[in-house]
């Protein structure tokens, strides 16, 4: 789904951060500690541990973790995953289509802004334009490339866009739009849960589809919590939400919640331990041990839908970076199952696919011989391709994710089996370490992490490794691949669509722009003062139905 901090790109041990991934940490001297509620929060909340969110909280440009957390109190969408994973209709009340090309999407009554207006047709058609356009520069613009109309949007560097809105949207009525797409996409219900599919209010906007300068950081959602005070990014540590009791669904169980901006897990982790937190989705490393003893009951162990990875800038990075045989070298040297075991205390399964086991379309050992390890063969393969003359090798990681052990292990590795120059590099915000690879300015190795958006494989595969794709921090660009993942797309069934997956899967895992290292399992923790805690797959915290204990 995105990058996580720790695993969707989360900025945690969990997902897709360099740190997706979504998935922090901080002294009292930054405002978030033990303190953080007293000086500024509500002292009704339940205080949840996010990172800083890469952005504003705008749904069309969140595609990490810890922006998305706090995105999900504040919005519902056309659809909801179930605890199984299978999407269920929400906002929508049908989304229909004769051919798999045109889709007829109508809506539920009764679903209202939090400034009382309705929801209508016309705010999903406002909202899917806006992050469409690529004069925007959204972070989910990729996510519309199937929408007739996207390319005259977005006509690629140096050229001039044809249109302002997406010629394949048209609304019907207020409850009522349809979606014409370029192709047809029998997985298209699929996607419309994810953040970038998320409405927007009228109150949104200035003229003209241009989005209002202070809507991030005072957003009108639809969702069960609402803004309770304008978050300012960079500044302020916590994001406050109160309960809307106007929300169709029904009243949340708790008044309000605060999300807990943290730089450091083990802060966060110890803020937990002595009461001043009450809820985290991921645990630090050291924590994971001793957790199941020390919070009982308040511990949860589940499979979750993350992969973390090592990753390679292949165009723009180093030389080691953008040689293949390298890459896979460096996956052989990697211990995966003494990490798992030693570093994530058996809370962790060694990768062996670049498609988590959660979703259909996995295949145990499809990495094959690259994600084995083999230190001889690894060594013989890094000297024959002019590993060791390429330089030192850096690996990047999210300090506020708590990534530090299993990347100097990873670092260890490295150095023992090839005999290779290894440098960690600690960066201290997830957000910092996405911009800077979205701006092709890193040229080391990255850990990087995923959480799926909605369960298809096509998720693990078009947003990361397709071209113009949203989290395409390796920079892959392959005809082919984005053919392939196109024909699964245009399938009369994911079942049909899954041998198109697996072919475009199998190319990636030859080239090895992501090397996978482990599959993610949720290892989070509650404190005493909450009950009825549960962590979907998704990495999202079902805070509808938390209640105080």
């Amino acid at each position: 789904m995105r990058v996580t901090k720790g695993a969707q790109i989360v900025a945690g041990t969990a997902l897709l951060a360099l740190a997706v991934a979504a998935c922090g940490g901080s002294s009292d001297s930054s405002g978030t500690g033990a303190g953080a509620t007293a000086a500024g929060g509500n002292p009704n909340a339940v205080r949840v541990e996010i990172a800083e969110p890469q952005h504003d909280l705008i749904p069309g440009n969140t595609t990490e973790s810890s922006g998305a957390e706090v995105l999900n109190a504040l919005f519902v969408g056309l659809v909801d995953y179930d605890a199984e994973k299978k999407p269920y209709n929400r906002v929508a009340e049908s989304i229909e289509s004769d051919d798999q090309t045109t889709w007829t999407v109508k809506l539920k009554d009764g679903y209202k802004w939090h400034n009382g207006e309705p929801v209508v047709a016309q705010n999903f058609v406002d909202s899917w334009n806006y992050t469409a356009n690529g004069a925007n520069a959204q972070e989910g613009n990729y996510f519309f490339g199937s929408v007739e109309g996207y390319d005259e949007l977005n006509p690629g560097e140096g050229k001039t866009a044809t249109a302002t809105t997406l010629k394949g949207l048209k609304v019907v009525d207020d409850k009522t739009f349809t979606v014409k797409l370029k192709n047809p996409f029998s997985g298209f219900p699929t996607m419309l849960g994810y953040t970038a599919f998320y409405p927007l209010p009228k109150a949104a906007f200035e003229s003209e589809g241009k989005l209002k300068a202070d809507y991030g950081g005072n957003p009108v959602g639809n969702g069960p919590f609402k803004i309770s005070k304008p978050w300012k990014r960079g500044s302020d540590q916590t994001i406050s939400l109160v309960r809307d009791d106007a929300f169709k669904e029904g009243k949340a169980k708790i008044d309000a919640v605060d999300f807990k901006i943290y730089t450091d897990l083990s802060t966060a982790f110890n803020d937990l331990r002595a009461g001043n937190l009450d809820i985290m989705d991921q645990l630090p490393p050291e924590g994971i041990a001793t957790a199941k003893n020390e919070f009982g009951d308040r511990y949860i162990e589940q499979p979750s839908s993350g992969i973390g990875y090592i990753g390679f800038p292949t165009k723009s990075g180093a030389e080691y970076a953008k040689n293949a045989d390298v890459r896979k070298a460096i996956s052989m040297a990697i211990d995966r199952k003494t990490i798992t075991e030693q570093v994530f205390s058996g809370t962790r399964v060694p990768a062996d696919d670049l498609i988590s086991p959660v979703v259909s379309g996995y295949r145990q050992g499809a990495c094959g011989e690259a994600c084995t390890y083999d230190p001889a063969k690894a060594k013989q393969l890094f000297d024959s391709a002019g590993g060791g003359k390429m330089g030192p090798i850096e690996l990047g990681y999210n300090a506020d994710g708590g990534h530090k052990e299993w990347i100097e292990a990873v670092a260890n590795n490295l150095r023992t089996n090839l005999g290779v120059e290894v440098t960690p590099k600690p960066v201290e915000k997830f957000a910092s370490i996405l911009d800077d690879l979205g701006d092709r300015k890193w040229s080391g190795a990255f850990r990087m992490a995923w959480l799926m958006d909605y369960p298809s494989p096509e998720n693990y595969l078009r947003p990361q490794y397709g071209t113009g794709g949203s989290s395409n921090y390796s920079e892959f660009s392959d005809k082919k691949f984005d053919e392939l993942v196109t024909k699964g797309d245009a399938a009369n069934s994911l079942e049909e669509g899954i041998k198109f997956y697996q072919q475009a899967d199998d190319m990636i895992l030859k080239e090895l722009p992501y090397i996978p290292v482990y599959f993610y399992q949720t290892n989070g923790a509650y404190s005493q003062h909450v009950k009825n805690v549960k962590i979907d797959p998704f990495e999202r915290i079902d805070l509808f139905n938390v209640e105080r204990a």
